[in-house]
């Protein structure tokens, strides 16, 4: 074949560090743009991007020409730096150390969409927590949960 192709949609989740609530009103809707940029800069065009307090949901198409760990690097490195620029309150922010990324298929991608926007409505009855594990299950990730939270 003469050319490469690709489209490889990806939903990532990630969450700050010890899950503490600093994902305000005041930088969410900046933060996810932010994201956003970083993505299209990486050339892993953004599909919906959200979250709640204190984790967010990316559903991007991934470039072929990236890894996961760098897009993954990339997006926690520079939006941990940037978002501590903003006010001096989000000065001691960070994202966890780990991620989640699972691979989505093209037919599902309304349904991932949907399920982003609808964050805020999720987690009234829902922690991040079961939420994760949800997704571990759901694609059959084995884990360990004494280290799934550090």
């Amino acid at each position: 074949m003469p050319q490469s192709l690709s489209k490889v949609y990806v939903h990532i989740t990630f969450s700050t560090k010890n899950r503490k609530a600093l994902i305000d009103e005041e930088i969410q809707k900046r933060l996810f743009d932010y994201l956003g940029g970083i993505c299209k800069g990486l050339e892993c065009n953004p599909v919906q991007i959200g979250g709640y307090n204190d984790h967010i949901h990316i559903l991007c198409i991934l470039s072929r020409k990236i890894t996961q760990a760098i897009l993954l690097e990339k997006l926690k490195k520079e939006s941990s730096i940037w978002i501590k620029t903003i006010n001096p309150r989000y000065a001691s922010f960070y994202w966890q150390n780990g991620y989640g990324i699972f691979s989505v298929n093209p037919t599902g991608v309304k349904v991932i969409t949907e399920y982003i926007l609808n964050q805020k409505e999720h987690h009234k009855t829902q922690t991040f927590q079961d939420e994760l594990r949800a997704f571990l299950e759901k694609y059959n990730i084995e884990y360990d949960e004494r280290y799934l939270w550090d």
